[in-house]
């Protein structure tokens, strides 16, 4: 599996950083996770391209991570394209249906599926993915990609050893930890500095106590969802979380692909 950050900034996005979305590619099968603003233009810079997606997952939607759904569509119909599927949590309909009241002249010009989903295994695009509900200002999933153990998922609903957990817009909290125990890679929301007094977001050391206190065996960490507060302060970022968490821990960067 191949793993493409296109976004990884905020509701604030800087020059560098664009809003949420990341590409899932396996064997042929592609998959966009969230679509914020700036996420179209990454996906042409990453050489795949619009044309080459038919399906997007959302964690939930907020903004920042939906903005560029729309562009999305029509960049697709335009280029002549027929289907899009996009599959989200309870709400997602509507939010569609109401973007298309919007720009009506986009309505039914491709057959367009919107499908729901919750806490419990599915698929996507090819991809075997489980959802596990965070912690943040809105209801919102972090998802599980990778083959889905039936043991494991009847015992607690995780996916198997290996593979990739991507864990949306969340406070840190053991539970979301345990939910990636045994992946390969996790992409976590650490969107400020230890100074910052936030809700919904973490901060480095709130993520290492929670990466520590779950005892989670965690390939890889991937630092994302980062505002503009966090320039310059990526090394004293990952010495907060070291000191109390020693996994390895990296910043992602905006079309940064990762192979697993």
């Amino acid at each position: 599996m191949r793993v493409t950050f296109l976004g990884t900034g905020s509701a604030m996005p800087t020059g560098e950083r664009y809003q949420t979305g990341v590409l899932l590619e396996d064997d042929g099968r592609r998959l966009l996770v969230d679509c914020g603003s700036g996420v179209l233009h990454r996906l042409q810079q990453s050489g795949v391209g619009y044309e080459a997606v038919s399906s997007v997952l959302l964690t939930h939607h907020h903004l920042d991570h939906v903005s560029d759904l729309m562009a999305l569509l029509k960049a697709r119909w335009l280029a002549g394209e027929e289907h899009l599927e996009v599959v989200g949590p309870a709400g997602t309909k509507d939010l569609l249906d109401g973007l298309l009241d919007v720009h009506d002249y986009l309505q039914d010009r491709m057959d367009l599926r919107v499908r729901e989903v919750g806490e419990h295994a599915f698929e996507v695009a090819g991809f075997e993915v489980e959802a596990f509900e965070t912690r943040h200002s809105m209801p919102c999933l972090a998802y599980r990609f990778g083959e889905v153990s039936e043991s494991n998922s009847e015992a607690r609903g995780t996916s198997s050893r290996g593979g990739f957990v991507f864990g949306a817009d969340s406070e840190a909290f053991e539970g979301l930890a345990n939910f990636a125990d045994g992946c390969e890679v996790l992409a976590h929301d650490c969107s400020f500095p230890d100074e910052v007094d936030v809700d919904n977001h973490p901060t480095p050391t709130q993520l290492g106590r929670a990466l520590a206190d779950s005892g989670a065996d965690i390939g890889r960490v991937f630092l994302t969802h980062l505002y503009p507060h966090t320039e310059g302060r990526h090394e004293e970022m990952l010495d907060s979380i070291g000191t109390v968490y020693d996994g390895d821990v990296r910043f992602a960067e905006d079309l940064r692909t990762v192979e697993l």
